[in-house]
């Protein structure tokens, strides 16, 4: 008994001992306490020569994570014990948050540069005020075709998709808010319709699509396109600004009835260890210089129109990654519908993809 005892202790001893060197080599490296901001992000969403230019600059060491999808940030946020300061989810995903009461409020006294975000991109709907949240990065989604496979074809409606000879020439992203919602917009209808006959009209629209949609795909729909895989594709603006830079024969629209508007914005989680250094975060990436250099970097249109003074004349001026007022009255932003309705749209567009086999 007297060994097993002694056993306890001794492995007690070293764990504590070892939990002690952890955390004395944690703070000598700037991991700990007031010193440290942890960072979740999308992947490649940030030019990461700004967040050395910011751990220089003020101190602090960035301890930097990605996710792949909103929902797998928000299930990792809500299992608690992740203690990020600064997340960037979507705007149905801030209005799920706020709901599920996963963030603090921001302080705007402590982010001055909140004054360089374009006016039309704060007080929206899913975020009142910007209680919760300050504009990142914005764009739309719409159609990229590749000009020299369809002969200088242009494209102004979705229902220009719907084309006979178009048969086995479209790439579909795989989202069931976004292909639903290019259903829902075709009819003239919100692609936040809860309309239950009108989100089965959409469908069955789609289903008279089928012989056109060569496939329904993730990540890849960007090199497939890039590659002349296929010569028309639905996707985000910022993934057809990327593969328009690989492949000179591709263009991109917004169609005429109208798209989805997203936003990509900073949050701060309520078990956020470090507010004061998440604030600092935020402000540092909202200075316009730094806000043009993560531009383009990241290829995304940026809310932040002091950046533009650094930005080249060319890029800003584009009607396609940057419309005009009158475009975007015609975008509209995801609501969060609820778990129902989310679950109805993604039951209808599984039996989209179901009917194409």
């Amino acid at each position: 008994m007297k060994q097993l005892t002694r056993a306890f202790v001794a492995v007690f001893v070293v764990s504590f001992a070892l939990l002690f060197w952890i955390k004395e080599l944690n703070a000598s490296e700037g991991y700990s306490g007031d010193k440290t901001i942890s960072v979740y992000n999308w992947g490649d969403y940030i030019d990461e020569e700004l967040v050395a230019k910011f751990e220089e600059e003020t101190g602090y060491k960035v301890i930097y994570s990605t996710f792949d999808s909103n929902e797998a940030m928000i299930t990792k946020i809500n299992q608690g014990g992740t203690n990020y300061d600064v997340v960037v989810p979507s705007e149905y995903a801030i209005q799920k948050m706020v709901e599920d009461d996963l963030l603090q409020a921001i302080d705007h006294s402590l982010i001055p540069n909140l004054q360089y975000i374009d006016d039309r991109f704060l007080d929206l709907s899913f975020d009142p005020g910007n209680k919760y949240s300050i504009p990142y990065f914005w764009g739309t989604v719409g159609i990229v075709y590749n000009t020299k496979l369809l002969e200088d074809r242009t494209f102004n409606s979705w229902n220009d998709l719907w084309a006979e000879d178009l048969e086995n020439e479209i790439l579909l992203v795989d989202g069931a808010r976004e292909v639903m919602g290019m259903g829902l917009n075709s009819l003239g209808y919100s692609l936040n319709s809860r309309d239950d006959s009108q989100l089965i009209e959409a469908k069955e629209k789609l289903d008279t699509l089928t012989p056109n949609i060569k496939a329904i795909v993730g990540d890849e729909i960007k090199m497939l396109l890039a590659n002349e895989e296929a010569s028309i594709g639905v996707v985000w603006s910022g993934d057809a600004a990327d593969i328009m830079w690989q492949n000179e024969n591709l263009d991109y629209v917004v169609p005429s009835e109208g798209s989805n508007l997203w936003f990509d914005n900073f949050v701060i989680p309520k078990d956020a260890t470090n507010v004061e250094g998440a604030h600092a975060f935020i402000n540092f990436m909202l200075d316009p210089e730094n806000a043009a250099q993560n531009a383009d970097y990241v290829g995304y249109s940026t809310p932040n129109i002091g950046a533009f003074e650094y930005m080249d004349e060319e890029v800003i001026t584009d009607e396609r990654f940057y419309p005009s007022p009158e475009l975007t009255a015609k975008l509209e932003v995801y609501d969060n519908l609820g778990k129902v309705m989310l679950a109805r749209y993604s039951e209808l567009f599984l039996e989209f993809k179901m009917h194409r086999k």
